[in-house]
């Protein structure tokens, strides 16, 4: 059995599945996340040796201690698992989206770290990956940037929610530094998953933006934490 182990959660596609490929590659039991069982069983098959199905819907605070109890020792948590529901402004999005890609992408992320904390605490060198956005960068948002036009106020509930996640991942880094964890958020780029209706159409490799996912989660104990950083390593503003 491989004596370091992985969690990626919504890692049934996209660029969760690849993250949860390339850690197998590198060794790790991994535990792919997935709400539907039959889609993260495919997935597991798919990513082969080192991997093993774990249901865990992260809006779902009984199965999460569900899956909890199931993983006595985690090296890696990797939280991906998020939604976009539009491209709307915010002047055009209901409250009730908002709630909803916060459940998932905020809220989500809080309930499985905390639940997986106690095992994350029983590993040498834990580390935490939070697959962010660059449209959540303020900075980029109002000046020229090297991922997207800036100024164009859409996508609100999904950009607010990311910049929401930016903030959690420099709390929990500053207040986990001393127990020698390292958190940082991901910029993955545009890519080619399904998560809006224009990002399957960009072409962008989501093998690409997941190695930069396996990056942070492989950084040794003087590696950063409480970070922004786009997938190829560059540092992205908050």
């Amino acid at each position: 059995m491989n004596e370091r182990t992985a969690l990626v959660t919504g890692a049934n596609k996209g660029i969760g599945k690849h993250i949860a490929r390339l850690l197998a590659a590198e060794g790790f039991t991994v535990y792919v996340g997935s709400r539907d069982p039959g889609r993260g069983q495919r997935a597991v098959e798919e990513v082969g040796a080192g991997a093993r199905p774990l249901v865990l819907d992260v809006s779902d605070p009984d199965g999460i201690a569900q899956a909890a109890a199931r993983v006595d020792r985690l090296d890696v948590l990797v939280n991906d698992a998020g939604v976009s529901l539009s491209l709307a402004p915010p002047a055009g999005t209901g409250v009730e989206e908002f709630r909803r890609t916060y459940e998932t992408n905020v809220f989500g992320v809080v309930a499985v770290t905390n639940a997986f904390l106690p095992a994350l605490r029983r590993s040498a060198h834990p580390r935490v990956v939070n697959v962010s956005s660059g449209t959540a960068s303020l900075t980029w948002s109002t000046n020229p940037n090297p991922q997207f036009t800036p100024g164009s106020g859409g996508a609100a509930a999904y950009r607010s929610s990311k910049a929401a996640l930016n903030a959690l991942t420099v709390l929990y880094a500053q207040t986990l530094a001393d127990d020698g964890f390292k958190v940082n958020a991901l910029a993955p780029g545009l890519r080619a998953t399904d998560l809006t209706p224009g990002a399957a159409a960009a072409g962008g490799d989501p093998a690409e933006a997941a190695r930069g996912a396996v990056r942070l989660a492989l950084l040794p104990d003087d590696g950063p934490t409480g970070g922004f950083f786009s997938w190829d390593g560059t540092p992205v503003p908050w």
